[in-house]
């Protein structure tokens, strides 16, 4: 959907971006998965002798946050693939696995529904946000650290929004050629 962004600008240049990812969505059917209730803090699944137990939160996509000890080490690129197919998602879900370093700050990894681990996820850090709160691990603002960079995210009490914010940087600048 549309995403409301505010532009931090200074001298000009644009430095960082807020964007208003929305709600999250905490009822165990609308994520969508075979579990009832809202929030979902509890959902258990188990991958070649290892369990994991989830977070489900939907930031307009399916988010299944676990807790590990360091997402380095984690087998995001083994067993993400085979928790994102889980039969408890009927359409499949995206893989978080987080670490929480202390209220402030969280480091994650993300195995994207069918796409693979990616650099980064902006409805998986949001997600992460969420989940970390909703199991009382974390403030409502925290700084996460991605592979691809570290984003700031907010889940705001009052309109019960989670904001995410994040570096702005020149890429690339082109010029399209007609006929």
């Amino acid at each position: 959907g549309i995403k409301p962004l505010h532009l931090n600008i200074v001298d000009g240049i644009t430095e960082s971006v807020r964007v208003d990812m929305g709600m999250p969505e905490l009822s165990g059917e609308k994520i969508p998965s075979l579990m009832k209730g809202s929030p979902v803090k509890d959902c258990r699944i188990t991958v070649e002798d290892t369990e994991y137990v989830f977070t489900l939160v939907n930031m307009g996509n399916p988010h299944a946050i676990t807790f590990v000890k360091d997402p380095d080490s984690a087998p995001v690129t083994t067993h993400g693939p085979l928790l994102e197919c889980d039969p408890m998602f009927p359409r499949k879900a995206n893989i978080e696995f987080v670490q929480v370093v202390d209220q402030n700050h969280i480091r994650m990894r993300v195995w994207e529904r069918g796409t693979g681990e990616t650099l980064a996820c902006g409805t998986g850090a949001s997600a992460v946000l969420v989940a970390c709160v909703l199991n009382g691990l974390t403030d409502r603002t925290a700084e996460i650290s991605l592979p691809g960079g570290k984003l700031q995210l907010e889940w705001n009490p009052v309109d019960n929004h989670v904001y995410m914010t994040g570096p702005a940087t020149f890429v690339y600048d082109g010029e399209w050629l007609l006929g």
